[in-house]
């Protein structure tokens, strides 16, 4: 099959992208103790998007897509997945594109609220829990 990484490289990229993911983690944890709710869901949002790309390395065994949607990486990834879940990953994606524009950025803002966020922030850290089960080393 084309473009099918190597097993060594295979690992490296699933290790890229797990790493990344625990050190925005660690980002957004920091940025919701300080009140920086709509920055801290947006990190939250880049910390499933990498985890689901590595999971894409591993079931796949191709580099990453280069997309930010999380149920298209999920599906891509062949990860079986909940539809209540799925749901959840669409409201999500939201927090990628909300921050990104000046139009959007003010309603996000006001949108995160500490409850809002908590909410959210704690349902992407027990996805994120889940996900890290998957990856084999």
């Amino acid at each position: 099959m084309k473009n099918i990484l190597e097993k060594p490289a295979r690992q490296k990229q699933i290790d890229y992208w797990t790493a990344s993911a625990s050190h925005d983690l660690t980002v957004a944890e920091t940025l919701f103790q300080n009140g920086k709710y709509d920055w801290c869901l947006f990190l939250a949002h880049l910390v499933l998007e990498k985890t689901f790309k590595a999971l894409y390395v591993q079931n796949i065994g191709k580099l990453a897509p280069r997309i930010h949607d999380l149920t298209r990486i999920a599906d891509m990834a062949k990860i079986g997945l909940k539809e209540e879940t799925l749901e959840f990953l669409d409201a999500v994606n939201t927090f990628n594109m909300s921050t990104r524009y000046p139009d959007e950025k003010f309603k996000f803002y006001k949108l995160c609220s500490l409850e809002f966020t908590e909410n959210h922030f704690n349902q992407i850290k027990e996805i994120y829990k889940c996900l890290l089960q998957k990856i084999t080393h």
